[in-house]
């Protein structure tokens, strides 16, 4: 019984060890990565859609001298401290307030027109959504507002992630590592990448209200 509960105990010891490294460092440093890798020009305009507190649209901004760098959220209170000046202070924070703004918005209807962005990013926010129906809207959203030739990242569980590749048809999906667990490879995430292929939209931008 003892040796049970110590292996249990240990378990969850490094997976709160795990979880607290992704949260504070490894995510962070998967996206700085990403983000190195699109080798950014400078004057991109990109989208962060569910941007919470703005780790990723942050990360964004430091690369746009000369860009400008979106966020979108409900802002709903499920997480704390998950508000627009929280995110406003944050990258106040960081150097690049001028660089940043953010939106309220829902990813399945964003408040954009079409071929807004020439970047659209997205880190663990889509799969919140409770339908395929509406994950889907977002997935279609994203792409609509993507300039041709536009580049896309998505990052969610694995099997979400496999799942929107299939349904937008294009990308490349891999496994952010052992750096992106939440708590081990139980909870991993992965990343789907794509180049806007420029296809027509099909609907127009939705009106938005005053």
């Amino acid at each position: 019984m003892r040796s049970a509960l110590a292996a249990t105990s240990a378990v969850l010891l490094t997976g709160t060890g795990i979880y607290l490294h992704t949260t504070l460092r490894g995510k962070l440093r998967a996206w700085d990565g990403i983000l190195d890798r699109a080798a950014f020009q400078g004057d991109e305009q990109v989208l962060d859609m569910g941007c919470g507190r703005g780790a990723v649209l942050i990360a964004a901004a430091r690369r746009l001298p000369r860009g400008r760098a979106v966020g979108v959220d409900l802002w709903s209170a499920d997480q704390s401290g998950n508000r627009p000046e929280a995110t406003l202070a944050n990258a106040a924070a960081a150097g690049g307030a001028d660089r940043v703004e953010v939106r309220g918005g829902d990813m399945t209807a964003l408040p954009f027109p079409n071929d807004s962005f020439d970047v659209v990013t997205s880190a663990m926010a889509i799969h919140n959504i409770s339908s395929a129906e509406g994950r889907h809207r977002a997935l279609d959203e994203a792409i609509r507002v993507l300039r041709p030739g536009g580049r896309l990242f998505i990052a969610g569980p694995p099997p979400f992630v496999r799942k929107y590749a299939a349904h937008l048809g294009q990308g490349t999906v891999r496994g952010l590592g052992p750096g992106h667990w939440y708590s081990g490879p139980w909870i991993a995430v992965s990343l789907l990448r794509l180049t806007n292929r420029g296809s027509e939209h099909d609907r127009p931008a939705p009106s938005i209200g005053t």
